[in-house]
């Protein structure tokens, strides 16, 4: 790709932003690499486990390019100052715009004025933390490939390439979550009746509804599709913990109320009776699995906000898998940062 001139090498260090356009909704992030030393002395929060398999595959496809190829997702407590640089270079003249197939606007700014470049360093400098909203993989085999070349290195210094990663920061208050859903093959052997009878020790449950009224728009409440018809759950106050970061979430009251007790769903990594159903497919996605016959039964949730998750990575905590579902997607290959 280099030599074909696809992929061009700029000529001295730069921070781009990246924003992005979904519909109606936009945000405005800054393209730049995150040191690996800020993920292992916890500067940069997690919220989610990762798998060994995936951390293999990351850290083999760094090591083969020698490059981050795709960026991660951070986030960080807004703050005026950096709104307002980035506003004022979003208002010239962008370096690339194009909409991708999936009908996503991306729009790129260079800045190459080293002034605004150390002002933006020194601005998230005195930030206590950035979070990984998605890229919990990336973020860890970074740090993983980075100590192996490290080891390799007897020249090491600390300010290696390799100490660095690629990441897209955004502020917390333009991010997009949308619902993460569940669809479940069987009802663990009990008839539809004694299953809905099952689910009212917990919850309040309407008679079927339609489709829209179905969708879930406050927390403590979900949609189930169930044999053609849809149905709204509502949290009896005595199921969960208010006052607990992670016993509140609706994925945890669904699991802990529902899916373990009732469905015997085990860990959701792991159980094949389970599956998870991206909100950008609307609730129409969970009537197609289980109309299909693939599945028996499905469950809309309320989207987890920004702030729960900010909430539970510091009081560092982990969430539920399959918990957050972001658009839009960062786009992999519009911005590589080399190793070498």
């Amino acid at each position: 790709m280099m030599d074909n001139g696809w992929l061009i090498q700029d000529d001295k260090e730069s921070m781009y932003i990246y924003k992005q356009k979904m519909d109606e909704h936009e945000q405005y992030g800054l393209v730049a690499v995150s040191n690996v030393n800020d993920y292992l002395n916890k500067k940069i929060k997690i919220h989610e486990l990762t798998r060994e398999l995936k951390e293999k595959d990351r850290i083999n496809h760094v090591k083969y390019t020698n490059a981050n190829t795709g960026p991660v997702f951070l986030t960080y407590h807004a703050d005026e100052s950096i709104d307002k640089i980035v506003t004022g270079i979003s208002k010239t003249k962008p370096e690339y715009d194009f909409t991708s197939e999936d009908n996503i606007q991306h729009t790129f700014w260079k800045i190459d004025d080293n002034d605004i470049t150390n002002q933006l360093v020194k601005l998230f400098a005195k930030m206590n933390y950035t979070y990984v909203a998605d890229g919990h993989h990336r973020t860890k085999s970074a740090a993983l490939v980075s100590k192996l070349l490290a080891e390799e290195n007897e020249n090491h210094t600390g300010n290696e390439e390799y100490n660095w990663f690629l990441t897209v920061l955004f502020p917390h208050n333009q991010l997009k979550i949308l619902d993460y859903n569940r669809v479940i093959k069987d009802l663990n052997g009990l008839s539809e009746t004694n299953f809905i009878d099952s689910i009212k020790s917990n919850f309040n449950i309407s008679d079927p509804i339609s489709i829209e009224e179905a969708k879930p728009s406050s927390s403590y409440t979900f949609g189930m599709y169930l044999n053609g018809k849809w149905y709204k759950l509502t949290a009896k106050p005595n199921s969960f913990d208010k006052n607990n970061v992670i016993n509140n979430l609706d994925i945890s009251i669904l699991s802990d109320n529902l899916l373990s007790p009732i469905l015997n769903i085990g860990d959701p990594r792991k159980d094949e009776r389970i599956d998870f159903v991206g909100g950008i497919r609307g609730l129409e996605g969970l009537e197609e699995r289980v109309n299909s016959g693939e599945m028996k039964v499905a469950f809309a949730l309320y989207p987890t906000s920004i702030e729960q998750l900010m909430s539970i990575a510091d009081a560092k905590k982990l969430m539920p898998p399959k918990s957050t579902w972001f658009e839009p997607k960062l786009r992999s290959g519009l911005i590589i940062h080399s190793l070498k």
